[in-house]
């Protein structure tokens, strides 16, 4: 892909929360939540994050859209320096955010209308072009004109979520960046959310970074997908190499553990031991490669390395010391 093509562009990214201690409050240590990602989301792509929680996929996305600030490292949109323009009134129209509780990220005391009606006022539509606009956001989510009177109570999860969704659209974004929007819902309810988001993407030529923990989703929806660990991507290709020749034990480890239902999808599933343990906290990272805690393939100076990112493969990077050894031999 080349440089042109290139929506959202990170690079090695830091996030550091401070942990105080103390009558005095002190600083002591740090919480490393995000640790020098670097990635890039093409324009027209579905890009999926996965990983367990706690890995720093939520505070990632938080950074991206202006919701946080990067302890250090560069973000750049449509070729622009992040930090000179995230609190302009034209990043906040083309970057949105929807999130993974329909019902915390809607207001309880304004009707869906009042709701859709804010984005509008932002962008500086006239007040006698509203109606117009909210009865066509809501078709644009199959919802009936109808709803623009009712309150979030009075709707269902997926409907909430559909609102959400309305309302990102409402200043016409170029990017939206969509934290668990379907883990809250039930599995019918997420196949239709997916399906609008699919419709949404190619009629209003959209880019998604998309943030999950269910693989299962992620195969079918995502282009290409990085998977992060500990605040750090430890592998980055298109999503079907990834799961159908995926590299790093972590990545491995996670797709044997993504429930089956029949024997031509198990025979698909990598022959690896299950992950053991849990995800040790980002205030006290394990030395070396992060992951050797977990890791069944771990070997004398994981615990000192800190591996770099190799290429095994057309755009397909993982970072394990078992391809720097073979990069050097």
């Amino acid at each position: 892909m080349t440089g042109d093509e290139r929506l959202l562009t990170v690079r090695d990214v830091h996030k550091r929360f401070p942990v105080r201690r103390g009558l005095f409050q002190r600083v002591t240590s740090h919480v490393r939540a995000v640790d020098g990602v670097s990635l890039d989301v093409h324009r027209g792509e579905i890009f999926g994050l996965a990983g367990e929680s706690g890995s720093g996929k939520s505070t990632l996305a938080r950074i991206v859209v202006g919701l946080d600030d990067a302890s250090s490292g560069s973000i750049r949109f449509a070729g622009e320096d992040v930090a000179g323009i995230r609190r302009t009134t034209e990043f906040r129209r083309r970057v949105q955010m929807v999130f993974q509780n329909p019902g915390s990220s809607l207001n309880p005391r304004r009707s869906i209308e009042q709701s859709l009606a804010v984005p509008l006022r932002f962008l500086g539509v006239p007040p006698s072009e509203w109606m117009a606009r909210i009865v066509g956001l809501l078709e644009m989510v199959e919802l009936p004109a109808a709803f623009r009177v009712k309150y979030p109570y009075e709707l269902s999860g997926g409907q909430k979520q559909r609102v959400a969704i309305a309302r990102a659209l409402a200043v016409q974004p170029q990017l939206i960046v969509l934290d668990e929007p379907t883990s809250a819902l039930d599995v019918s309810v997420q196949a239709k959310i997916i399906e609008l988001l699919v419709r949404l993407r190619n009629e209003l030529r959209l880019s998604y970074l998309f943030i999950s923990h269910d693989l299962s989703l992620m195969r079918n929806f995502t282009s290409r997908i990085g998977i992060m660990y500990l605040g750090r991507l430890c592998e980055v290709g298109f999503t079907n190499d990834v799961f159908s020749e995926p590299k790093h034990p972590y990545t491995q480890g996670l797709i044997a553990a993504v429930p089956v239902v029949s024997d031509e999808e198990a025979a698909l599933k990598p022959k690896v031991e299950r992950l053991h343990g849990e995800i040790p906290s980002p205030a006290n990272v394990p030395s070396g490669c992060s992951f050797r805690t977990r890791c069944g393939l771990v070997y004398e100076g994981c615990e000192i390395e800190d591996p770099e990112f190799r290429r095994v493969g057309f755009e397909h990077d993982v970072r394990c010391r078992l391809f720097e050894d073979e990069a050097r031999s």
